[in-house]
Order: structure tokens, then C-alpha cells, then sequence
């Protein structure tokens, strides 16, 4: 895919890495399917960078705009299930 993540520049590399890593797990989970640990791992680390719910919802926002995966849809389905294949 052709896009920018979004990403804040003042994160460490170590902290934009986990990022990156976690919008993989989610493109992942669209385009071959992911399981579910493997995602909430990526998930965790994320939270733990983007603490702020407000924050969460405004790269999930970003995100979808530029890719059309949703962030929120599939850690959703992640919580629910051992493996995530999305639908776009």
C-alpha cells in the first residue's frame, strides 16, 4: 500500500517501531488475517505510546482515512475471536 502512517516525530525510533509494527498487525488482519495474540500484543505496546483515548481515536481516524482499516473494528474483533480475518 501507498500511504503515510501517522506518526508523531517525537516518539524514540523504538517507540515509532511499535507503532509501525501495530498498523502492520491491523493491515495484516485485512489482508491475510492475524492471530488474535499477535495483534493485542502489537496492541499493547501501542496503548502503552498512545496513552490518551482521545489520542487512539485520532490516528484510528488518520489511519482509516489514508489505508480504510479500521483500528477499532479490529482490535473489537480481536477481543472476541482466536483469529481476525477483516472485510473492508
Amino acid at each position: 500500500m501507498e500511504y503515510d502512517y501517522p506518526i508523531d516525530y517525537t516518539w524514540s525510533v523504538e517507540e515509532m517501531t511499535d507503532v509501525i509494527n501495530f498498523y502492520v498487525a491491523v493491515e495484516q488482519a485485512y489482508e491475510q488475517g492475524i492471530e488474535s495474540a499477535k495483534l493485542m500484543d502489537c496492541y499493547r505496546k501501542y496503548t502503552a505510546i498512545v496513552d490518551s483515548k482521545m489520542a487512539q481515536k485520532q490516528y484510528d481516524k488518520e489511519f482509516e482515512a489514508a489505508s480504510g482499516y479500521s483500528i477499532y473494528r479490529t482490535v473489537q474483533k480481536a477481543k472476541d475471536s482466536a483469529f481476525v480475518k477483516m472485510e473492508k
